[in-house]
């Protein structure tokens, strides 16, 4: 059974999930891009209405994190600000790939985000994580230019969503 609990970025919990996900992020990094730059998620940007951290658990057993955070609104054509949330750390065990976990995860963070009043979502990711461009991709998101400066990162993406 899949279940889905938020939690603190620093909870012992996530702080593991969190340090697998960075040391095979440095492990698998391409060597032509340099290093891979290992940024700490700050706990207070996942909390209350500024965001939501997430562990999926797969039989009761860890399997996985991700997380929303509020970031600078953008603005539409006529200039109202558009509430966006981005998705970030968004990691699963090996073992827990290819079973459409990523995904559940996925929507379940895209849910809370619109919860919170999110009208986007933007993440972030690399192009040798060709597994999860073709789950942002297959999930709606669409590219978009640079939001950020992240030196990780080679493609940024973008999905509207509707409040629930």
């Amino acid at each position: 059974m899949l279940t889905f609990a938020s939690a603190r970025t620093d909870d012992p919990i996530a702080a593991d999930l969190l340090t697998r996900y960075f040391t095979e992020r440095e492990d698998t990094f391409p060597s032509a891009q340099g290093s891979y730059r290992v940024k700490l998620p700050d706990p207070s940007q996942f909390i209350g209405d500024r965001g939501d951290f997430v562990i999926v658990s797969l039989d009761a057993a860890a399997a996985g994190c991700g997380g929303i955070r509020r970031i600078e609104d953008a603005a539409d054509a006529s200039g109202r600000p558009i509430v966006r949330f981005e998705v970030k750390h968004l990691w699963l065990d090996p073992a827990s790939r290819g079973h459409g976990t990523g995904r559940a995860l996925l929507n379940e963070l895209e849910g809370r985000a619109a919860a919170l009043g999110a009208r986007q979502l933007v993440l972030d990711t690399n192009e040798s994580l060709t597994a999860a461009g073709g789950l942002y991709r297959s999930s709606g998101y669409r590219t978009v230019e640079p939001y950020n400066d992240n030196p990780n990162a080679t493609h940024w993406y973008a999905k509207d969503v509707t409040a629930s």
